[in-house]
């Protein structure tokens, strides 16, 4: 997980260096594309039968949220310094609690909603809506945490009907066939060998990434290596400033620790829920 997250903050520093060549369709389009291919080759190898799924419908709404997701995330990335970008995406994980309150009927205790109004609070000091100080971008950030929470929610939903290599499988080729509807009308060749490298060195990175997380699933709980996600920061702030020469300032810094201190309580209270 560790190793994803690193890979996944690499992609999100070369999304942002294509963003001043080439449209966010596009580049959401090639970072799917590693994916795309490995599943290609799954279904060469295995047949159609990696496709049967009993949700095929919730299926495909997963693959729709990523492409929002992504689309949202590369288009805010370009106006937003990169650090802060990944610190206002910690607050997926309280959407993500308040959803499986919501939509799958998980019981969530006066802490842990404790924990999720800490947690925007944090996310509030990162963004201070009105003040001018970060770009109004930022918001398609929250708004692109809010689809990844939705996506994860569908996850645990076809967890109980579907094997996790038909979600990747469905994913993987929902996201991929939407995006491609526009990418004829906004499609922008590629004019130097440095820009095809970036694009698709960024589709290797990610790729990889989305192994390494199926991975680290698949030998773990999800409460036991969630955390990892919050070492974005570590990566974001050092790619930032090696590659944009930006930093976070002091209340964004403040705002993350908030985020980080509140997602880490919410997660060891599942851990102990579970046992």
């Amino acid at each position: 997980m560790l190793g994803a997250m690193f890979l996944f903050s690499a992609a999100d520093m070369l999304a942002k260096l294509l963003t001043d060549a080439f449209h966010p369709v596009q580049i959401i389009w090639f970072r799917q594309l590693a994916l795309l291919i490995g599943v290609l080759i799954l279904l060469s190898r295995s047949g159609t039968s990696v496709l049967q799924s009993q949700r095929p419908g919730l299926q495909i709404v997963r693959g729709v949220f990523v492409v929002c997701s992504g689309i949202l995330f590369v288009t805010a990335v370009k106006y937003v310094p990169l650090a802060d970008a990944v610190a206002a995406t910690f607050v997926a994980p309280f959407f993500l609690t308040i959803m499986g309150a919501l939509v799958l009927g998980e019981q969530v205790g006066i802490r842990r909603w404790s924990a999720v109004v800490v947690g925007f609070i944090g996310a509030l000091i990162i963004i201070r809506p009105g003040m001018g100080v970060i770009h109004p971008a930022v918001m398609l950030i929250v708004a692109a945490a809010a689809f990844y929470a939705s996506r994860q929610v569908i996850g645990r939903l076809l967890a109980d009907t579907d094997k996790t290599v038909t979600t990747v499988a469905y994913t993987a080729l929902t996201a991929s066939f939407i995006i491609t509807i526009p990418l004829p009308f906004i499609w922008q060749t590629p004019a130097t060998a440095l820009q095809w490298t970036t694009l698709l060195s960024m589709a290797v990175l990610a790729g990889v990434g989305e192994v390494l997380v199926i991975k680290a699933l698949e030998v773990s709980e999800a409460v036991v290596v969630a955390p990892m996600h919050y070492t974005l920061i570590i990566w974001g702030t050092m790619y930032g400033y090696l590659v944009f020469g930006q930093l976070p300032d002091q209340w964004t810094w403040l705002g993350t620790f908030i985020i980080f201190a509140a997602g880490i309580y919410t997660l060891r209270r599942d851990r102990i829920k579970r046992g």
